[in-house]
């Protein structure tokens, strides 16, 4: 079999991070989820979000289960920050235009993941515990993911209060950070690249038209 040119190498992504992004993608969203604490507005957005994913889970298939997380991900997430976050340095390095693109390929390849995998949520549960705040103002929230056949997995979602309202900025499962993650994949697949920001551009506009 003839190997793959450099444009068509998929992201390096090692076992570990993987088994994140699994989670992540097919877990930490499509969940049955416990209410929040009273008076609490940052657990009520991670329990809100995941009852509305459960909705779309339940109602939808294909392309518009897509376009459905899609519009979940930009009401919820705060997707131009992580994809900032995550393209780390290379973002000053990169255009306008590229980082137009980069943050709409970003969010397109996303939820093109999330909507494929939500086929594996089989009854998990979410159970939403405490919700700390940073001295930067911004939130913690715990919970535990309560899969059935398993151990329970630890999630600590980021909230941050935007002029919008409050939006989900990471998740961290068993202390993973996906953003950070998502930094050193991308940053690993630009330096084999160059040090070029466009050819990750051109992989994940590929991905997401799969």
């Amino acid at each position: 079999m003839p190997s793959k040119s450099p444009k068509e190498r998929p992201l390096p992504l090692p076992a570990c991070r993987r088994l994140a992004f699994r989670l992540a993608a097919g877990a930490t969203i499509a969940l049955i989820a416990a209410p929040a604490l009273a008076n609490d507005p940052a657990a009520d957005l991670v329990s809100s979000t995941a009852a509305q994913a459960i909705d779309i889970v339940k109602a939808k298939t294909g392309a518009q289960r897509q376009a459905a997380i899609q519009q979940v991900l930009q009401t919820r997430f705060d997707l131009p920050y992580m994809a900032r976050t995550a393209l780390g340095i290379h973002w000053a390095k990169a255009t306008p235009e590229q980082q137009a693109r980069f943050v709409k390929a970003t969010e397109t390849a996303e939820a093109k993941a999330y909507s494929e995998r939500f086929g594996q949520y089989s009854g998990q549960t979410l159970a939403i515990g405490k919700t700390t705040t940073r001295p930067n103002g911004v939130f913690i929230v715990d919970s535990r993911l309560n899969q059935t056949n398993g151990q329970p997995i630890k999630l600590a979602w980021e909230v941050r209060q935007l002029p919008a309202g409050l939006r989900i900025t990471d998740v961290k499962i068993e202390g993973v950070s996906m953003v950070m993650t998502r930094r050193s994949d991308f940053n690993s697949y630009i330096q084999q690249h160059g040090g070029k920001v466009q050819p990750l551009i051109d992989e994940l506009e590929a991905r997401a038209a799969r």
